[in-house]
């Protein structure tokens, strides 16, 4: 008998599609829940991690149309996301965004 510990059942688990572009194991979180919604979850993940002084336009044009947009800004924010592009915005704007609400 093997005492080792068993392995989660994949559907309580889901992989996390916009962290730069590797796919990470997190429990499934309520808090998180709006992963699975994010457009960014079926394009190439490259495209909202540029190199710097790449092109934002792509990812933020996706961010435009996404139903769970606000949730995604408001992860980064609460979690100081420092790369990426998150809810629409870049780390500057996030950044900037913060600055003016305090």
């Amino acid at each position: 008998m093997n005492d080792s510990p068993q392995t989660p059942v994949p559907g309580n688990w889901f992989v996390d599609p916009v962290f730069l572009g590797v796919p990470g194991v997190r429990s499934d979180d309520e808090a998180l829940a709006w992963h699975t919604d994010a457009l960014c979850a079926q394009t190439d993940p490259e495209a909202f991690f540029p190199e710097k002084g790449g092109s934002t336009r792509e990812a933020k044009r996706i961010c435009e149309s996404c139903e769970v947009r606000s949730e995604c800004l408001e992860y980064a924010l609460e979690n100081d996301e420092r790369f990426g592009i998150w809810g629409g915005l870049s780390e500057r704007e996030r950044r900037k965004l913060r600055k003016e609400a305090m």
